[in-house]
């Protein structure tokens, strides 16, 4: 196969087209797009691919046909008329005070005054927009496509600090509220995002602006659905299996749980997040690369203001309201991180209108405890990989569950008394939780599939942890022998439901004490 040219770091259609760059073809979802509403708002994750639709739109409304020479719109759309586009990517605005987000409004609008020109007497950002859509449409004769990508970048690290909040949302807000105005001049305006400030004027006063976020129709727009990677992208696999000497069906399982699981609406595809596939293409390795560009600020804050237990973050049913709360008004922590990537949905139940959430895959998993775990331990992630991580994994690989628990004994008895967590140990119900929690944390920073409070017909297991030839089911005692705990998970059943699986099944009975907070005993069967 001819060395393939990965787009990392690439959002613009036309360099992508004319570079030779792998694309993914959703020319006909981008035609259907522009044809459905003349206001509509999308939101995705990050890096997600809102830039790269938001060019694509940008090129097809600018007529530029032979950018799409061989692409599915070719057979589509017949006009090729040529429209004015304005587009401003805002994420330049991020972690700005209200004056520099005044200065970068500034900036991205004066790049299209060379053309249109600009009125002095327009003093305010919502007033130059507004003379610029006015000017290009009188110059050209033509309607205004409008774009306006990330556009809640300026908002977001600052969703907490009441008084700088304000004061960004009002210079966005007399910025936005232009749109409804300009309608008769505007062909189509496209909005993207992550989450949904509906005090903004672009949701309380356009209310011709349509939510397509959640839309069946639109939900593989952004991403890599399974059929794509198996089609447009299975030499890509096979490649890399060759690459890590292994066949292609085990490289497509070890790409699938790490960077697939992200579903868009009740009937969407299984979507793969396209920075780290197309990424660990690239690298030829699975890797963690989503976040390596960044956990975001925001997302901590919120986690730790909401006090949210990522160890409970499978199966929340939520009601489908949750997902319309404006992010100034959320009460907890979920429709941030639904929005943001965090969560994903696994079902709906159409009767209750009630959507179950989940964690997408192993990548976000890891993502998790690199962002929390500093935050729960005092730990830095890095320290826990190269001290302890090595050392546990290699001998629970090897089958030494002994000498693992003897790892993790150590380990944790270095982890700092973290003051959060004195309420918690002072109980002992809740001390479980704690060792829980930071058991959860160690063993996604591994990549290792974990859950906790798992349900089966006896109960709720402690904690299962997934390696690839082993299952192994955790109960944890504070007021409890690790006999009992042994005894507890024969008697409710715990590990049964993995027995036909194929993979030795290993139950370990854990005593910690509340005190020195380090496991004491443990008995392994």
């Amino acid at each position: 196969m001819a060395e393939r040219r990965y787009p990392i770091g690439i959002q613009t259609f036309s360099e992508m087209i004319r570079g030779g760059y792998v694309y993914i073809d959703k020319t006909d979802l981008v035609w259907e797009l522009q044809n459905y509403a003349k206001y509509i708002f999308l939101s995705r994750p990050r890096r997600f691919g809102k830039s790269l639709l938001s060019s694509t739109l940008e090129s097809f409304f600018r007529g530029e046909k032979e950018l799409f020479e061989g692409l599915k719109v070719m057979q589509l759309e017949k006009e090729w008329k040529q429209y004015p586009v304005l587009r401003f990517d805002l994420s330049g605005a991020r972690h700005m005070p209200v004056q520099g987000v005044k200065d970068e409004l500034g900036r991205l609008l004066a790049e299209y005054e060379k053309f249109f020109g600009r009125d002095m007497n327009e003093t305010t950002p919502g007033m130059r927009f507004a003379g610029l859509v006015n000017r290009a449409y009188e110059q050209t004769g033509c309607q205004v496509a409008v774009i306006i990508d990330e556009y809640d970048a300026p908002l977001l690290d600052m969703l907490h600090e009441d008084t700088m909040l304000s004061d960004v949302r009002e210079v966005m807000q007399e910025f936005y509220q232009r749109l409804k105005q300009l309608e008769p001049k505007i062909k189509f305006c496209f909005i993207t995002g992550i989450t949904k400030f509906s005090q903004l004027s672009i949701f309380s006063t356009l209310n011709n602006m349509l939510n397509v976020t959640l839309n069946p129709r639109f939900s593989a727009i952004c991403g890599i659905t399974e059929g794509e990677l198996a089609s447009a992208l299975a030499d890509d696999v096979r490649e890399m299996a060759s690459e890590c000497d292994c066949s292609a069906e085990e490289m497509h399982d070890r790409i699938k749980s790490h960077y697939d699981g992200y579903h868009f609406s009740e009937k969407s595809e299984d979507i793969y997040n396209p920075f780290s596939l197309l990424t660990a293409f690239m690298q030829r390795k699975i890797g963690n690369y989503w976040f390596e560009t960044g956990t975001p600020t925001y997302l901590i804050r919120q986690l730790q203001l909401f006090r949210s237990d990522i160890t409970n973050m499978d199966d929340i049913e939520v009601p489908s309201v949750a997902f319309d709360l404006p992010t100034e008004a959320m009460h907890d922590a979920l429709p941030l991180l639904y929005q943001s990537g965090y969560l994903t949905i696994k079902d709906y139940d159409r009767w209750g209108d009630v959507y179950t959430l989940s964690i997408p895959n192993q990548e976000v998993r890891y993502g998790y405890a690199e962002g929390l775990l500093p935050v729960f331990t005092g730990l830095k992630s890095k320290d826990v990989q190269v001290g302890f991580a090595l050392k546990f994994w290699r001998a629970l690989s090897s089958g030494d569950v002994e000498q693992a628990m003897c790892e993790m004994k150590a380990f944790m008895a270095g982890i700092p008394f973290v003051e959060g967590f004195k309420q918690k140990l002072a109980d002992a119900a809740t001390a479980e939780g704690f060792y829980e929690y930071t058991m959860y944390l160690i063993f996604s920073m591994l990549n290792v599939y974990v859950r906790t409070q798992v349900k089966c017909a006896g109960g709720k297991t402690d904690m299962v942890v997934w390696l690839p030839d082993a299952v192994y089911v955790f109960e944890l005692k504070t007021n409890g022998t690790a006999q009992q705990a042994l005894d507890q998970i024969d008697s409710k059943g715990y590990a049964i439901p993995y027995e036909s699986g194929g993979r030795k099944v290993v139950r370990i009975g854990v005593q910690f004490d509340v005190a020195t907070r380090v496991p004491i005993d443990w008995v392994i069967k």
